[in-house]
């Protein structure tokens, strides 16, 4: 999330609001967060030397207006270029995705590559237990529910495959031709 927010926030600064409507223009159709949470990222980065207040609105309500500081520009860009980690790998790369032009253009391959290399595995990690589960036998009382969950599997993997097909698409269209 908070590596999110930096991203808007390095396209421009922006309030609380600001970033909310963000986040329903365009980062919601692949990572949904409620105001609370952009609220509670936004106070994380702040007490990390992430970003900082650039200005505040007189009058009213007082609305502070967000940047990002060269901390914050250093913590997005390790991001951006660094690992994927955790088990959603769609929204981790959708996530880099989006904000990929913020990155120098010979950062942006290596990016796309990690994100590849990632999907390639977890497909691994996929089919071999899908081939596992083919020399299994089950009792007939849970074949009902194998069925189903068997699909899901199935679903699991022709998703995943789809994305990985699409991302080395698009690197492919990214990447220079050789020669």
């Amino acid at each position: 999330m908070a590596h999110v927010v930096l991203g808007l926030l390095l396209i421009a600064q922006r309030s609380l609001y600001d970033l909310i409507k963000g986040f329903e223009g365009g980062v919601a159709l692949f990572y949904s967060a409620s105001s609370g949470s952009i609220k509670r990222a936004l106070d994380v980065l702040l007490e990390r030397g992430h970003i900082e207040v650039a200005s505040v609105e007189t009058g009213g309500r007082g609305k502070k207006i967000y940047r990002v500081t060269a901390a914050g520009h250093r913590e997005f860009r390790a991001w951006m270029t660094g690992e994927l980690t955790g088990t959603d790998l769609e929204t981790a790369a959708l996530s880099r995705l989006y904000f990929l032009g913020l990155l120098e253009p010979a950062e942006r391959e290596p990016v796309l590559r990690r994100i590849t290399a990632r999907m390639e595995s977890d497909l691994s990690r996929l089919t071999s237990l899908d081939e596992h589960l083919d020399t299994l036998e089950f009792p007939e009382e849970v074949r009902g529910v194998l069925a189903y969950q068997r699909a899901t599997l199935d679903y699991g993997i022709a998703a995943q495959r789809f994305a990985l097909d699409w991302f080395r698409q698009h690197l492919e269209r990214q990447s220079p031709p050789s020669g």
